[in-house]
């Protein structure tokens, strides 16, 4: 008789699993493969909660090249994956006082597993500092009068968030000085959450001006000529080696040593209006006071909302898409209500 409360191990044999080693192993910094005004390829899904009023997917593409192999089992660089969801709008409970617009609330949260970096459950500072960011980006697009005494939602939840710096760069700081640890992974992500909230909150049918798109560009400083694995890169400074400054468009922490700014913007094409600005780094104000080959902040704005419009081509088709198979579905909907009435009869 055999014993049902034991879960029994397989006939034959087994053999453990052996983890490949790192030790010894010398993996070179992902190299930018793509233009300095070219972006990642973008994928974005809307209609993907049914529970929601408006739900998205965004997505970018790995920065390393397609069919790199890694020698070690780690991946050499990052890649950006988020959802959101939009609850309302809703009616306000009736405690809360009368509004003549409707009040906007905006959550960002990373996964635990979102970093190599394990995040917690409560809700840190840089969350907090995205959700405002993003509440201030959203603002300016809604119609808010249209729904008084009315709240909706935005809850965005990073699966996968863009690493700030290079893996080899973390491991090795006390080897490697002047290693980019500004927070410039955050730049990318507030432009993701810009662009996926919009699709969002088309998708949940909130009446707004305009769609609007997120970009982000950067000021880098490269040395011709050098090569950086892991554990020996060069020590770059601007002082000493010949280094030249350029704006990239939707820039990867990973394939760049140097970063010395970046510029995330909010940008409504059809207004030509900006509703969110948000930059760091070592950035002369204007063109007039930035002293020669220095990058000014306008010409890294332009960077910005040339990668927004880019953006904005890809959210337009997604929309359509969503649309076209709602449109779709309430036909079929509709002949198979009348064929129904049609029976009866």
């Amino acid at each position: 008789m055999t014993d049902r409360k034991r879960v029994n191990g397989p006939i034959g044999g087994t053999t453990p699993p052996v983890f490949a080693s790192t030790m010894g192993v010398s993996e070179e910094r992902p190299k930018r493969a793509r233009g300095p005004n070219e972006l990642r390829k973008i994928f974005l899904k809307t209609g993907l909660t049914p529970s929601a009023s408006g739900s998205a997917y965004f997505e970018l593409e790995p920065s390393s090249a397609a069919g790199a192999r890694s020698p070690s089992l780690r991946a050499s660089s990052s890649s950006l994956k988020l959802t959101c969801t939009v609850h309302g709008p809703r009616p306000l409970p009736r405690s809360a006082p009368f509004t003549p617009h409707i009040l906007l609330s905006t959550h960002v949260k990373f996964a635990p597993f979102a970093s190599r970096q394990r995040r917690g459950y409560i809700r840190d500072s840089s969350e907090r500092d995205l959700a405002v960011h993003l509440e201030t980006a959203l603002r300016g697009v809604l119609i808010g009068e249209r729904w008084p005494k009315s709240g909706v939602d935005v809850i965005i939840t990073v699966l996968e968030g863009e690493e700030d710096c290079w893996w080899g760069d973390e491991e090795s700081q006390g080897v490697v000085e002047n290693v980019t640890t500004g927070g410039w992974g955050m730049m990318s992500l507030l432009s993701a959450c810009i662009t996926v909230a919009s699709a969002a909150i088309a998708d949940a049918g909130i009446d707004c001006v305009d769609l609007i798109s997120g970009g982000v560009a950067a000021i880098i400083c490269e040395a011709p000529n050098t090569t950086d694995h892991f554990g020996q890169g060069p020590k770059l400074d601007g002082a000493r080696f010949g280094v030249d400054k350029q704006v990239v468009l939707d820039p990867c922490p990973s394939e760049h040593r140097n970063v010395k700014a970046a510029c995330v913007i909010g940008y409504l094409q059809s207004r030509d209006e900006v509703t969110e600005i948000w930059a760091k780094g070592d950035i002369p104000g204007s063109s007039v006071t930035a002293s020669p080959g220095q990058i000014s902040l306008e010409t890294l704005m332009d960077g910005a909302v040339e990668a927004a419009v880019a953006a904005r081509l890809v959210l337009i088709e997604a929309i359509k898409e969503s649309t076209e198979f709602k449109v779709q579905k309430g036909q079929a909907d509709l002949q198979l209500e009348v064929k129904k009435i049609t029976e009866k009869v």
